[in-house]
């Protein structure tokens, strides 16, 4: 098993490296088009996956890899949100954009592993956890409904403004790099504002894994699963940003979809105990609640502002 988490691994790294490096080169803008592609070779490939795990360990493991995929998928989506707010409040040139999301993406795969490992550990030792879990869960979906989107303020972030005060920032982007050194200030070393904008894409992920880690906890506690799965989801992140950033508005039904789902796989977790939901049944309400939530935001559309 351990040579399937290395091999794994070093699929990620290199599918990231890849992207960065050869499809994606410095100064790069991203197409709709091209992202789109990115997009659909990304499910494919996780489709792919789980076509293997099917033949490997049998159907409900591939089962719980496609319900979980599904979920930290429909999840992230809040992710995308973030990132616009995030790009815009710093003014991130488009070109650079891409140079931000790998780094970000890098540093969820690491706290993603420390935090699948911590829980899927919590849980096996100390029973009463998945309450805990499930309460939490619930608790963020009704948070969720009532005040929307996750509010962030990049300025507030603590990350940042410890940045600030230690570290001299300079005005412009430095042609993508993070770090630069003032020939007229004694080579004094000044950070980047892409710097920040990764330290805040990295600090905001933590947000977000409070949800979406418990969340697939509640469908196995296979660890395998559940890190291949919100590796793929996350992988999928980047381009699936860049293909629809423009639309993401357009999906106003949607958060409440997500909301529904938290609170409903919280309960699924509480009574783990009491009855067993086939995980057949999990994916179909998972995916039945994001279809209605967006075939929702397309038929009663935002009404445009006079």
């Amino acid at each position: 098993m351990l040579y399937f988490w290395i091999l794994f691994n070093l699929f990620a790294l290199g599918m990231l490296v890849l992207d960065l490096r050869v499809f994606h080169r410095p100064g790069h803008v991203v197409s709709f088009r091209e992202s789109l592609g990115w997009t659909v070779m990304y499910v494919v490939l996780a489709a792919g996956f789980a076509v293997f795990l099917y033949f490997w360990q049998g159907h409900q493991v591939a089962l719980e890899f496609v319900t979980g995929y599904v979920l930290e998928l429909s999840l992230s989506v809040d992710n995308l949100f973030v990132f616009l707010v995030v790009f815009n409040y710093f003014a991130v040139p488009d070109e650079q954009q891409h140079r931000v999301l790998f780094w970000g993406v890098l540093g969820a795969l690491v706290m993603r592993g420390v935090f699948i490992g911590t829980g899927v550990g919590l849980i096996s030792r100390f029973h009463w956890v998945l309450y805990l879990f499930g309460s939490l869960l619930i608790y963020s979906g009704i948070r969720f409904c009532v005040m929307g989107d996750h509010k962030i303020d990049p300025s507030a972030n603590p990350v940042v403004k410890a940045l600030r005060r230690w570290m001299p920032m300079t005005t412009d982007y430095r042609a993508g790099r993070f770090f630069v050194r003032n020939a007229q200030d004694n080579s004094r070393l000044y950070a980047t504002p892409l710097l920040a904008v990764v330290l805040v894409i990295e600090t905001t992920d933590i947000l977000f894994a409070v949800d979406s880690i418990p969340a697939i906890l509640a469908i196995t506690l296979n660890a395998f699963v559940v890190y291949t799965s919100n590796v793929f989801a996350i992988l999928g992140l980047r381009s699936m940003y860049f293909a629809i950033s423009r639309l993401m508005k357009a999906f106003r039904f949607l958060h409440y979809g997500l909301a529904v789902v938290l609170i409903l796989v919280g309960v699924k977790m509480l009574a783990a105990d009491y009855s067993r939901v086939p995980i057949v049944v999990t994916l179909a309400v998972v995916g039945g609640v994001l279809l209605i939530s967006i075939a929702a935001s397309v038929a009663f559309p935002a009404k445009s502002a006079e």
